[in-house]
């Protein structure tokens, strides 16, 4: 199947590891120039760059801290610079703040609301502006959690309240915006091997498994397989979704 993908141009925050690094990298194999954010230029994301320069696109590292909102703008600003116009935005950067609901201080609220809800409707209203100014189709994806759906057990409340935010965030914006050629997806992660869970999958082996009906815990790679088809030309009718990638925990 050919995506269509190739020469367009990408912004992927948080990509410097994990479902980010794989998402921009997936991207740039199907010939995507991409801006990859983090909050600092570590090696992590420098590594990423090169990779991807090797595969034959443009790419390039921008440092931003989301909590900041004139630093997310500055950040949309400095993509655009390189590399011209945006076709497609992935809001993947994303906090995971753990407290009891009576024990959350009001500043782990809002720093996560910052960052999960308000970065990502920042970056889409700059995008989306503009794109709509220069009669320009678009894809905006943003990457969420079974927690939107199902709330959190384990002491996340304000995550889980942050990517509900998102849900009603992606629903709002397709209908806004699909009429004029952009359309919003989401999908909902549920366990991913990454290093913010790695230690707690190897310290329960078979927990996380057991809950999974597909029987494994997801690699970065198929999230990101799914996540390069939304941004596709043969996912063109898909707009105003939220698609379930947990291996069955959600199933909705």
């Amino acid at each position: 199947m050919d995506l269509k993908l190739q020469g367009k141009n990408a912004i992927i925050t948080g990509g410097s590891r994990g479902v980010g690094r794989a998402i921009a990298l997936g991207l740039a194999a199907e010939g995507v120039n991409i801006a990859v954010t983090a909050r600092a230029l570590t090696p992590n994301i420098q590594a990423v760059i090169e990779e991807a320069k090797a595969m034959g696109v443009k790419a390039y590292a921008i440092a931003a801290n989301l909590e900041n909102p004139a630093e997310t703008i500055d950040m949309m600003q400095e993509a655009q610079k390189l590399l011209g116009d945006l076709d497609i935005l992935i809001n993947n950067a994303g906090i995971w703040l753990t407290g009891w609901i009576q024990d959350i201080p009001l500043e782990d609220w809002e720093l996560t609301m910052n960052v999960n809800l308000t970065a990502p409707f920042q970056t889409s209203q700059f995008f989306a502006k503009a794109n709509l100014e220069k009669g320009r189709p678009g894809k905006i994806i943003n990457v969420n959690s079974q927690a939107a759906f199902n709330g959190s057990t384990t002491g996340h409340a304000h995550y889980a309240a942050s990517k509900a935010g998102m849900v009603a965030l992606t629903i709002s914006m397709a209908r806004e915006l699909s009429s004029r050629g952009i359309t919003v997806n989401g999908i909902a992660l549920g366990v991913v091997d990454t290093d913010l869970i790695r230690e707690n999958i190897k310290a329960n082996p078979g927990y996380y498994e057991s809950r999974i009906p597909i029987g494994r815990v997801a690699q970065p790679e198929d999230v990101a397989n799914i996540v390069v088809f939304l941004a596709s030309e043969p996912a063109a009718y898909l707009t105003g979704t939220t698609l379930d990638a947990t291996g069955g925990m959600l199933m909705r």
